[in-house]
């Protein structure tokens, strides 16, 4: 059997579904999982195995058996913490077959075969009875279904279906109770995550100023939550307006409703201000006195933050106001919590819904379209004035007043700049529906609707009369593109450039004008720990676990590098920044690949995790925009990286193990290709050690 894939194609700018094989998908889950994050994460694993002891002894106490439902067993790790803890017999579900067939191994490899049973079904499918896959009801409920936001993996669901089909009335649970927590916060910063800032352009007429439509002004913005490691925001970025509040909580070990409620606490603001965002967590208690607990507390919020465990599965949650709202210190107001089976939200209120009588409020929906078109980073990348002035001053370098300007970007304002430096006449092409009507509204609001021209078409299948019949003198692009993952792949730029050329007049200046593929190697503080074999777990033997991790990253696609957002991951460099590929945009795609290869010397001791690479762009000749390093690194350093783009980072595997030899290695041999075929560019990094390279 075959399976359709989708994967970005950088020569055309779309998603497309590939056929491939049927594992395909599998080894990419497995490939990009959390189940090793969730190995290493020690705090998480001893707080588990405590609360399992103690439910298993509680059950024991009373006489019982110990039957155990372990909701979503991954490896079966807890199931096999629950038998070595006294357990009589345990149910582990998984419905990811891959999982459950490694969970099989696991379980066998650690000797439990006898007393652990993997069923491969979703929990709503499993039966009780004789004829079942359970005989009987079971008294403890074991689960481990949550995510950042708790409940978005449909722990809700899972949970109320658990106690009335396959779990007895008054059971143990491990965790026994969830509590979420929020604190309200006013931050520039991170409101530039959710709304449109007014942008400033210095021209020869004066200040102009991009201001956003009301419409975007008054959406309550896209109903997800913005999951982040909030522990690597600055504290200057906020300023903090409530204490930390206990907003609502969950009994696993009684009836669960998923159905939609929310939940009200009054305070009195810390400080006057602006209320914009809601930053919120959650911890969960292993036993019913709540001794034995697991935090996801960012570090000021932490009893002791020299005990903060490091963790990428569970992270923290940006959450934003409807509206943003004057508060004033001292005046008391409430915060509501609303939930529905899957989804958290926030809203400000100057009385309890309890008092006023509010019903419960629906799922916030994003009816500017901004929202959708835009990811968190992207509304941060236009609202960064910094960036803004560096594009204006490289088009201030190259415009003329009788340029015909061409952008091509998706949802990019661009072409209000090009039309409010004195450039003729812009064209912008939005090649979906969606771009386009944003944009549209976007040029309403600023009185720019007659005076910029949308196409809504690929631009390969532009014409002069969509040109008016003219030729493009400046070919304008940041460039990005909403389907890129990886870097390189806004290099669908070039392609655009290729297909329109013969729409370019004699001598069109291209913005930018090149581009080119920069690295650098890199000691990661902790995000290695997301690609590294465990070993043994808690005693346990998870090697095939592992092996089976090792695999799907020898499949296809993962070898590649993947997308990570490194400002939130601190890491320090061991080599200095080099340069690997260039490409002009100035000539067309060229039929043949671009390959480059060598070697980088290490500069710094070091463990070598991994290699990052980025795009620079150079505007014109004086002026470069890095969607990388920002700054060289001195010493022991963080690196500087744009916290706006994810940067590429391909892992040595052989350094990923805590437990190996920390090597000599002086050098990293590189070869790199860009086949324009395809637009992929595929690379191999190799570490040498000390003896290989003559030191």
């Amino acid at each position: 059997m075959r399976v359709f894939c989708g994967r970005a194609n950088p020569t055309t700018g779309s998603m497309e579904w590939l056929e491939e094989d049927e594992h395909y998908d599998y080894n990419q889950e497995i490939a990009r999982s959390s189940y090793a994050d969730m190995l290493h994460d020690k705090d998480r694993n001893i707080k588990y195995y405590q609360g399992i002891r103690a439910a298993v002894s509680r059950v024991k106490d009373r006489g019982q058996k110990a039957l155990v439902l372990d909701i979503g067993t991954g490896t079966g790790l807890l199931s096999m913490m629950a038998v070595t803890a006294g357990a009589d017999f345990c149910y582990a579900i998984e419905v990811f077959k891959p999982m459950a067939d490694a969970a099989v191994k696991i379980v066998e490899k650690n000797g439990f075969s006898d007393k652990i049973k993997v069923i491969n079904k979703h929990s709503t499918e499993v039966t009780v009875g004789p004829d079942g896959d359970m005989p009987c009801r079971a008294n403890i409920l074991i689960t481990e279904l949550f995510d950042t936001e708790l409940i978005g993996e449909g722990a809700l669901p899972s949970y109320e279906h658990a106690h009335s089909h396959l779990v007895q009335e008054n059971c143990e649970a491990v965790p026994h109770r969830a509590t979420v927590y929020a604190q309200l916060v006013e931050s520039r910063r991170m409101w530039s995550w959710n709304k449109l800032f007014p942008i400033r352009v210095q021209t020869s007429r004066g200040e102009q100023v991009i201001i956003p439509p009301l419409e975007l002004e008054r959406c309550p913005g896209a109903p997800s939550v913005y999951d982040i490691q909030l522990n690597q925001v600055l504290p200057t970025d906020f300023t903090v307006l409530s204490d930390v509040l206990p907003m609502f909580s969950v009994d696993f070990s009684k009836q669960v409703s998923s159905s939609a409620a929310c939940y009200s606490r009054q305070f009195e603001p810390l400080a006057s201000g602006r209320a914009q965002v809601v930053l919120s967590w959650w911890d969960i208690e292993m036993d019913p006195e709540g001794k034995i607990k697991c935090t996801m507390a960012p570090f000021w919020a932490q009893s002791d933050p020299k005990e903060l465990q490091w963790r990428d599965h569970w992270m923290q949650c940006v959450y934003f106001l409807p509206q943003e709202e004057p508060v004033i210190q001292g005046s008391a107001l409430c915060l509501v919590a609303h939930h529905d089976d899957y989804c958290v939200w926030y809203s400000l209120q100057r009385t309890s819904p309890e008092k006023n009588g509010s019903i419960h409020q629906g799922r916030p929906v994003c009816d500017c379209q901004a929202h959708l078109l835009w990811n968190r980073p992207r509304f941060g990348e236009i609202n960064d004035q910094d960036r803004t002035d560096q594009y204006i001053q490289a088009l201030r370098t190259v415009l003329k007043s009788d340029s015909v300007c061409l952008c091509v970007s998706d949802g990019s304002l661009l072409s209000m700049l090009a039309h409010h430096l004195g450039a003729e006449q812009v064209f912008t092409i939005e090649s979906s529906a969606a771009s386009h009507r944003l944009m549209k509204k976007i040029f309403k609001a600023n009185h720019l609707e007659d005076k910029i021209n949308i196409i809504e078409k690929r631009p390969e299948l532009l014409t002069s009369a969509d040109l008016e019949g003219k030729k493009v003198s400046l070919l304008l692009g940041e460039p990005f593109f909403t389907t890129s993952l990886l870097p390189w792949h806004n290099l669908f730029f070039w392609y655009v450039r290729t297909a329109v050329d013969q729409h370019l007049g004699p001598g069109a200046v291209v913005l930018p004008q090149a581009a080119s593929l920069h690295a650098v190697v890199v000691e990661f503080r902790d995000l290695w720990r997301i690609r590294s074999p465990c070993g043994d777990c808690e005693g346990f033997d998870v090697h095939i676990m592992d092996d089976m991790i090792k695999r799907a990253l020898d499949f296809k696609e993962s070898k590649e590098a993947e997308p990570h957002p490194l400002w939130e991951y601190p890491c320090h460099s061991l080599s200095e920044p080099w340069q690997i590929l260039t490409f002009d945009f100035r000539q067309p795609v060229p039929p043949q690949p671009v390959r480059a290869e060598g070697s980088i010397e290490l500069r710094r001791p070091g463990r070598s995790h991994g290699v990052v690479l980025w795009m620079e762009y150079h505007l014109t000749q004086d002026s470069t925009v890095s969607t990388g390093l920002l700054k060289p690194a001195e010493n022991k350093e963080d690196c500087c990286w744009n916290p706006h783009c994810k940067q590429a980072v391909y892992f040595f595997s052989s350094t990923l193990d805590p437990r190996a030899p920390l090597g000599g290695s002086r050098t990293v041999s590189y070869a790199v290709e860009f086949h324009p075929d395809t637009g992929d560019i595929t690379m191999d990094f190799t570490l040498s050690d000390a003896l290989d390279d003559g030191h």
